[in-house]
């Protein structure tokens, strides 16, 4: 569909018109297969084989009167590789369609969902058929289009938005992952990550003596703010104050997500915006595309220029997606401290591993609802904001970004993006992975053993860079609000002593067997083994020799080694899902994440067999 088409048929009226019984009935198949697999891999359900011996499960709902049947292969690490087309439903004795709404219901039981929670959880698994529904007939590039793309290296910004928005399916792990409950269709078509649609962001005025700036050394408020808005902005939006009888050096500006000052910040803040305390000063000049974190921007007018990261009272994922403006002040000074230490460190340095800082941070504080809320409320996080680097300054000739989350993508077609690079590099599928394993696994894995040091490295949170096609460096983002020191192998400046969590010792670990091998790798050895292009034990034969050339370079770090063992034989299984089904408005503290996790039994470790 072009442009001109997508616009005509938003701009008849038909709001809803991808919601048809044939998108509906596709978006449901997908839905249930995810779900069935993701619930079975956590143990939360148990299906039963059918008997037959050919890879037939059936799992019955609560009261026994629904039965769901399928196939499926069960691949390394309890990865349920379930076939969509065999999903089939009986109820009542009768065969029925695929509804995933009631399939939830019929079994929120077993999947313990408590009766005040599951309306909401509802939501989001409609909102997320509703995307899915979208995408279809929206319609994205194939995975080999996507693939030329960053192989031909013709245009980096325009290639890496291309793939960043034609994404389609979110974390690989949670079935309700598109839940965005607050958005109506307006809101989606205008601000959701795969409508792509151009975002112009509001700016306002906030007194001094409710809001705190900071910036990484070397850069202060005045040099940003021109850097970003230019002069002749600044002097438009000083104009506007001036013209209200305020003074513009008592304010700093501020971006805001449209959807945040329309739904939340010119009721929930009215008493700050009549007391001059915020002043609406108008639309920035810059258009920017919505990044699949929802409230992140790149700035398509400048590309060179930072990322904008807003908050916004959306609830997505187990969290309302606010900004904490206690947690932007010590924002940059984390970054910065992070940029030394990768910077001094040879080991990440010869693996090429950057991250992108986030530069600037700016944070108003309500004291009307700080007062009144709890520390970790939605309440306290409307009005914050950052800004983050833009990753093209790091390319070289011919190098080309991808979001890390689109060697998981799969297309219309079934077709993984990762087959389609590694068929574009003309490299053998195993030289291939190792090359991906060096630049990012292996990063990941020193810095758990020389720091205990970790990242949330998922694939929304990395960038790659490829040169034809092939991962040579992993970009780090998102450093303030996800990284973690979780020992004492590291002195911390005060100013980012918020990061040092205290995590039990046999936790640490997890940060690479939950968020790399169970959230990540589990995923892409199972495309790779269905596409045909590599089977399950050469990908982590490929990992395991990965993980074995870097300790041998540090044999120093042996007792490491030793105390958080890759090779053991199994690890305790951490489960996203449960953690969603348990609260799906705020999964975990984020000042305990390990207090809170949800955890079913152990997994037997791939790696194990290569110790």
């Amino acid at each position: 569909m072009t442009t001109l088409e997508f616009e005509s048929v938003l701009t008849a009226g038909n709001a809803a018109s991808h919601l048809t019984p044939e998108r509906w009935a596709a978006a449901n198949r997908h839905l249930i297969r995810k779900a069935l697999a993701e619930f079975s891999h956590e143990r939360i359900l148990v299906p039963e084989p059918t008997g037959n011996g050919d890879g037939g499960y059936r799992v019955r709902s609560d009261d026994g009167t629904a039965e769901y049947r399928f196939s499926a292969r069960i691949l390394q690490m309890d990865h349920w590789s379930v076939d969509a087309a065999s999903i089939t439903c009986r109820r009542d004795g009768q065969d029925a369609p695929l509804d995933a709404l009631r399939f939830i219901t019929e079994l929120s039981g077993t999947l313990g969902i408590r009766q005040e929670m599951l309306p909401i959880y509802l939501e989001e698994i409609s909102s997320t058929l509703s995307s899915h529904a979208f995408k279809q007939w929206m319609g994205q590039p194939s995975s080999a289009e996507l693939a030329a793309g960053v192989t031909r290296g013709a245009d980096a910004a325009t290639d890496f938005q291309t793939i960043e928005r034609s994404m389609t399916e979110g974390h690989p792990c949670f079935v309700a992952n598109n839940g965005r409950l607050g958005f109506g269709i307006g809101d989606y078509r205008a601000f959701a990550p795969e409508a792509a649609a151009p975002v112009q962001l509001e700016w306002i005025a906030v007194h001094r003596s409710k809001a705190v700036f900071t910036s990484s050394e070397g850069l202060d408020y005045a040099a940003h703010l021109e850097a970003e808005l230019g002069a002749g902005a600044l002097a438009f939006f000083d104009a506007e104050l001036g013209a209200r009888g305020l003074d513009p050096a008592q304010y700093f500006l501020m971006p805001v997500h449209p959807w945040q000052w329309e739904n939340k910040l010119t009721v929930t803040f009215a008493a700050e915006i009549a007391q001059r305390h915020i002043v609406h000063l108008g639309i920035g000049a810059d258009r920017y595309q919505a990044q699949q974190s929802i409230r992140t921007f790149f700035n398509s007018t400048a590309p060179g220029k930072t990322y904008v990261k807003t908050a916004m009272s959306v609830l997505n994922m187990g969290f309302m997606r606010g900004l904490s403006p206690q947690y932007m002040k010590a924002t940059p000074a984390i970054n910065d401290w992070l940029q030394d230490l990768i910077a001094g460190d040879e080991a990440l340095q010869g693996r090429g591993l950057a991250m992108i800082r986030e530069v600037a941070a700016i944070g108003y504080h309500n004291g009307y609802y700080e007062a009144a809320a709890a520390k970790e409320s939605p309440y306290r996080k409307m009005l914050s904001a950052l800004w983050r680097e833009s990753p093209l300054p790091l390319l070289k000739d011919g190098q080309q970004l991808a979001t890390m989350a689109s060697l998981l993508h799969v297309d219309a077609a079934g077709k993984p993006m990762v087959s389609a690079l590694i068929e574009q590099s003309g490299m053998e599928p195993g030289a291939w992975l190792r090359q991906y394993f060096e630049a990012y696994l292996v990063p990941l894995v020193h810095c758990l053993y020389r720091y205990e040091l970790a990242f949330m490295p998922h694939g929304e949170n990395v960038i790659l860079v490829l040169e034809n096609g092939v991962p040579v460096r992993a970009v780090m983002k998102d450093i303030a609000e996800e990284i973690v020191v979780m020992g004492d192998r590291l002195d911390l400046p005060e100013a980012v002593s918020r990061i040092k969590v205290d995590i039990p010792d046999g936790d640490k670990v997890l940060s690479i067997f939950t968020d790399v091998f169970d959230c990540i790798f589990r995923f892409l050895a199972a495309l790779l083994e269905e596409d045909g292009v590599l089977g399950g034990e050469e990908f982590w034969r490929t990992a395991a020799a990965a993980v074995r050339g870097y300790q041998a370079e540090h044999p120093e770090l042996a007792d490491q080694f030793a105390r958080h063992d890759l090779f053991a034989p199994d690890f305790e299984l951490s489960c996203l899902n449960r953690l969603q089904l348990r609260n799906n408005q705020q999964m975990l503290d984020l000042a305990d994440p390990s207090g809170g996790l949800q955890k079913a039994g152990r997994l037997a470790n791939p790696l194990a067999t290569f110790a």
